[in-house]
C-alpha cells in the first residue's frame, strides 16, 4: 500500500501545484477560461446573438450578455432536446441533467456537454481524490470500493435523440468501464429509477464489498445506512465495513447530520469532505480539514460573477467578477459554462471567507429565505443557530423546515413556525426555542430588530414532527433519493401545512 500511494501521490503532484497557483493567478485563470468558452462557442447560435468573436473583455462580455434565468434560456434547450446542433454550445447535445426543483414541481432540464463531464464534473471527482491524499497520504482509500448513492435516467419524451436524469446517473453512464472495478453497486442497481428497490438492491450487493468511501446527499444516505443496519442487524456501519474511511458530501448542508454520523460510524478513522457541485457544474470542495469553507475551482470552465443579495431583483443588477468579490457579502452566483449556460444565475448564495485563495460557504438559495416581515432570515443564519441550539441541548435532528406564521385576529403579532423532526430530540423544548432565538438575532440584526421587545415577531414556535414526516412528505412529491432536497426556509405556508397534515396522520396512527 506504501507503494501504491506514493505512486498517487506522484501523479497527484503536477495538479496540486496548478491548484495552488489559484492563490496567486485567480484573475488571469479566470480572464483564460472566459476567453475560451467565448471562442468555442462563436459559431453558435448564442454567440452569433451575442457577437462573441468581437467580445475582448469582460466588461463588454457583462455589457452585451444580459444575465439570464431557466425562463431566459428554456426555448434554446428545447430545441437542442429536439436535436438541433450549434444552438448554446458547438455540436448536438446528448445528456440534460434533470433539476430537482425545490421551489415548484417545474423540471429543468440543464445541458451536459462532453466538454462539462471531462473537464468539470469528472476532474472535480479527480481533485477530490488529489487534495485528500495531500492531506492523508497514508489513506487506504484504492484498497477498496466507493459506495455512491446517485439518481436514475431514463429517455425523455420529447426526442429519441436526448436522454435525461439526474446528474449523478449522467456520471455514472459516462464513466469508463474500467471504474466498475472500484465502485459498487453495478450501474444496472445504481440507475434503478424507484428509491426502495434501490436501496434494497444497493444493500444486499455492497454489504458485502471492501467498502472504504461513500459519496452522496447526507440526507438520502442516513436513509440507506440505516436499512442497511436493519437489515444486517450490525449495531453500526463500521461493523459492516470496517475499512470504511471518508464520506464524500454535498448538496446539502452537513452540520446538522454531523452527530448522527458519529453516531452510525463511530470509526476514529472516518473523515468527512464537502464538496459543491450541482447539475450546471463542479464548483468547489473542502480542501482543508480543519475549516468547512470550501476552495472555489476556477480552471474547470466556468467563469464567475457575482450579484450582491440585495440587488438581485433590481432591474439591470450589478455584477462583479471573480476578482472583485469582498469578503462577508452575500452574493449571488452567475455562472458560463462548457455545458452552454451563459451568465446563467444558478439560484444559489454564497459568502467568500478567503480571496487567498478564493474560498467560500453556501449560504442559501435567492428564493429560499423568510422575509415575511422584514427580518431577512437566510439558510446560513438558520443553518448556524440548529447547530447551536442542538449543541447546548445534546440534541439530534434528522431533517426541518421554517416558514412565516402571518398576523391575524387571533396571532396579533408574527413568527416563524420549525418544523424539526428530531433523531435525538432536547430534554426541554423551551432552552432549545430560547437559545435558536438568541443565536438568530446574534447573527441577523434585521431579524433582532424585529425581535426586539416583541415588536413584530414572538418567539419562535418549535414542533417537534413525528419519525418519517419528512420522508413521508418528500414521498408524495414525487421527490425521493438523487439530488432531491427538503427546502430548509420558505415564505409562504404550503410547504408547512402539508407537513402539519402528515404529522398529524402519523401520530394518529400511533
Amino acid at each position: 500500500m506504501a507503494i501504491l500511494n506514493s505512486i498517487i501521490n506522484w501523479v497527484n503532484y503536477k495538479r496540486i501545484y496548478e491548484i495552488d497557483l489559484y492563490r496567486e493567478h485567480a484573475r488571469e485563470i479566470q480572464e483564460e477560461v472566459l476567453f475560451n468558452l467565448l471562442n468555442e462557442a462563436k459559431s453558435t447560435q448564442w454567440g452569433e446573438k451575442y457577437d462573441y468573436v468581437n467580445i475582448r473583455s469582460w466588461e463588454s462580455y457583462k455589457d452585451t450578455v444580459p444575465v439570464s434565468k431557466y425562463e431566459t434560456i428554456e426555448p434554446f434547450i428545447n430545441r437542442m432536446v429536439q436535436g438541433e446542433k450549434n444552438v448554446l454550445w458547438p455540436g448536438v447535445m446528448k445528456w440534460f441533467a434533470k433539476s430537482s426543483g425545490t421551489t415548484n414541481a417545474k423540471s429543468k432540464f440543464i445541458p451536459v456537454s462532453k466538454e462539462s463531464l471531462d473537464n468539470c464534473h469528472f476532474r472535480g471527482g479527480k481533485d477530490v481524490l488529489a487534495i485528500y491524499y495531500r492531506n492523508y497520504p497514508e489513506a487506504s482509500l484504492i484498497s477498496g470500493k466507493s459506495l455512491t448513492l446517485g439518481g436514475s435516467h431514463q429517455m425523455t419524451n420529447l426526442s429519441n435523440r436526448a436522454y435525461y436524469g439526474d446528474l449523478s446517473a449522467i456520471m455514472i453512464e459516462n464513466l469508463p468501464f474500467w471504474t466498475d472495478f472500484h465502485r459498487t453497486p453495478p450501474t444496472d442497481i445504481a440507475l434503478i429509477p424507484e428509491f426502495e428497490e434501490k436501496i434494497d438492491r444497493i444493500t444486499k450487493t455492497a454489504i458485502t464489498e471492501n467498502v472504504t468511501s461513500l459519496a452522496g446527499v447526507p440526507s438520502w444516505f442516513l436513509v440507506l445506512l440505516r436499512y442497511i443496519l436493519d437489515y444486517t442487524g450490525k449495531s453500526n456501519i463500521s461493523e459492516v465495513w470496517p475499512n470504511l474511511e471518508l464520506f464524500i458530501h454535498g448538496g446539502i448542508a452537513f452540520d446538522p447530520y454531523r452527530e448522527q454520523y458519529k453516531r452510525l460510524i463511530p470509526s476514529p478513522r472516518m473523515k468527512y469532505m464537502e464538496t459543491y457541485n450541482a447539475s450546471e457544474g463542479f464548483f468547489a470542495i473542502q480542501d482543508d480539514p480543519e475549516s468547512s469553507d470550501m476552495l472555489l475551482m476556477i480552471d474547470y470552465g466556468i467563469f464567475y460573477e457575482f450579484i450582491p443579495v440585495n440587488e438581485v431583483y433590481r432591474p439591470n443588477p450589478k455584477t462583479i467578477p471573480l476578482w472583485k468579490a469582498e469578503l462577508g457579502v452575500n452574493y449571488a452566483m452567475i455562472i458560463s459554462t462548457n455545458g452552454g449556460l451563459w451568465r446563467y444565475m444558478i439560484g444559489d448564495t454564497v459568502i467568500f471567507t478567503s480571496k487567498d485563495p478564493y474560498k467560500l460557504r453556501i449560504s442559501g438559495r435567492t428564493k429560499h429565505f423568510i422575509n415575511a416581515f422584514g427580518e431577512e432570515v437566510i439558510i446560513d443564519n438558520a443553518e448556524r443557530a440548529i447547530k447551536e441550539a442542538c449543541s447546548a441541548t445534546n440534541s439530534i435532528i434528522s431533517d426541518y423546515t421554517a416558514g412565516p406564521i402571518f398576523m391575524s385576529d387571533k396571532q396579533p403579532k408574527g413568527a416563524h413556525q420549525w418544523l424539526i423532526e428530531f433523531d435525538t430530540p432536547p430534554a426541554d423544548m423551551g432552552v432549545f426555542t430560547t437559545v435558536l432565538d438568541k443565536k438568530l438575532q446574534e447573527l441577523n440584526s434585521d431579524y433582532e430588530a424585529k425581535r426586539h421587545k416583541n415588536a413584530t415577531l414572538e418567539m419562535p414556535h418549535v414542533l417537534a414532527v413525528a419519525n418519517g414526516t419528512f420522508l413521508q412528505w418528500m414521498r408524495e412529491r414525487g421527490k425521493i433519493g438523487g439530488q432531491n432536497k427538503v427546502p430548509r426556509l420558505v415564505n409562504n405556508r404550503e410547504f408547512l401545512d402539508g407537513l402539519l397534515r402528515i404529522n398529524e396522520e402519523l401520530n394518529q396512527n400511533k
